[in-house]
């Protein structure tokens, strides 16, 4: 299926690992232009020219999140270099484990900034380049939002107010032909999920207790599985798809916990 991408340009923050490099990966496949925004100068680097060994085209923007001015002048080089904007991707967060009990409001408030503000700060931004393109957002959230997990507070909180965002600026917005989604994962073994899964210790016990409550096929979900419904919510495809929140979880969140397969 041709989704329309050709030649788009989409900034995806939290771009060069994990989710966001598998979303950087698809939208080059269907021959759009990344803007990769992150702070993993290695991996960013790497990322660049594997892309243009395979004749895609991107732009690398190598900085530290959270920070209003570096989404800013993202924006502004993104369409200083390309001409225009079509959509961003709000992917950048991490699981920084601030909880109630041994965290403090201190570190609360900062994971929230972490987690939370950057969302905010790039889409203010892009918004006068979007309205011009009825451009797409995407917020890439998590299960924590719904479920908790214990001992994230900070995350978790960040994560409810993206999936509340989402419907708010989908609503906002809608009169300007832009549409705003969000997709919720859930286990997906990320570079960031295998340094906190083996912070526990006895790692393959734990990944077979996760993978048996994971109702479909009981396994994790694949990077390359949020980036292919991720490029599709970005493409004109999903043209009257807007406010929603996309659960790519392997019915993960919402079967029943005494499902056997």
């Amino acid at each position: 299926m041709d989704l329309h991408l050709k030649d788009k340009v989409f900034i995806v923050t939290g771009g060069a690992k994990g989710i966001g490099e598998a979303i950087v990966w698809e939208l080059v496949k269907e021959g759009a232009i990344p803007v990769i925004l992150g702070r993993s100068e290695e991996a960013s680097k790497k990322l660049e020219k594997k892309i243009k060994e395979n004749g895609g085209t991107c732009l690398n923007v190598i900085s530290n999140l959270p920070n209003p001015e570096v989404c800013k002048k993202t924006v502004e080089e993104a369409v200083e270099k390309f001409g225009a904007l079509h959509g961003i991707v709000n992917n950048a967060g991490v699981n920084d484990g601030v909880s109630l009990e041994s965290g403090g409001p201190g570190a609360f408030r900062e994971s929230v900034t972490t987690n939370l503000m950057h969302y905010y700060d790039l889409a203010h931004y892009a918004l006068p380049h979007l309205r011009k393109t009825k451009g797409t957002i995407l917020n890439i959230s998590s299960k924590t939002a719904l479920t908790g997990q214990g001992g994230t507070s900070g995350y978790a909180a960040s994560n409810g107010a993206q999936l509340a965002l989402t419907r708010e600026w989908a609503n906002e917005l809608a009169k300007y032909g832009i549409r705003v989604n969000a997709i919720v994962p859930a286990e997906v073994m990320t570079p960031q999920y295998k340094k906190w899964i083996h912070s526990f210790g006895n790692t393959e016990a734990r990944l077979r207790k996760i993978e048996h409550h994971i109702p479909l096929e009981n396994r994790f979900t694949t990077s390359e599985e949020i980036a292919s419904t991720a490029v599709f919510l970005l493409s004109d495809r999903s043209s009257h798809t807007t406010g929603q929140w996309l659960f790519v979880d392997g019915g993960y969140v919402h079967f029943d916990r005494a499902y056997e397969s």
